[in-house]
Formats: structure tokens, sequence, C-alpha cells
């Protein structure tokens, strides 16, 4: 039982993180200037791709 508990927490927690990564993808994509359709896509590629979108996100931002 404790095995499962502790599984549900860790995905819980991959749940929690991937929310928080996609909102800041998001608000950063925002503060460099681009559009909010562009945000939008970011976010919902981040949020249903979480770590292929995170490293595209990373790679095509421009700093």
């Amino acid at each position: 039982m404790e095995i499962f508990a502790g599984f549900l927490f860790f995905i819980l927690l991959l749940f929690i993180l991937n929310i928080v990564t996609s909102v800041w993808a998001y608000r950063d994509s925002i503060r460099k200037g681009n559009s909010k359709e562009y945000a939008i896509v970011i976010l919902i590629g981040t949020l249903f791709f979480p770590i292929i979108g995170l490293i595209v996100y990373l790679v095509i931002r421009n700093d």
C-alpha cells in the first residue's frame, strides 16, 4: 500500500511540475515580446508534450 501511495505522490509531483513549467514558458514568451497566440501555442505544446515541448521552446526562444 505504501508503494502505491508513493507512486501516486510521484505522479502528482510530475503533474504539478508540468503545470509550473508550462505556465513559466507562457509567461516567458509574453515577457520576451511574443504575441498572445504564440504564447498559447507554447503553453499547449508544453502541456501536452512536457519534456519535448520545453526543450523545443528553450531552443527556439530568442534570447
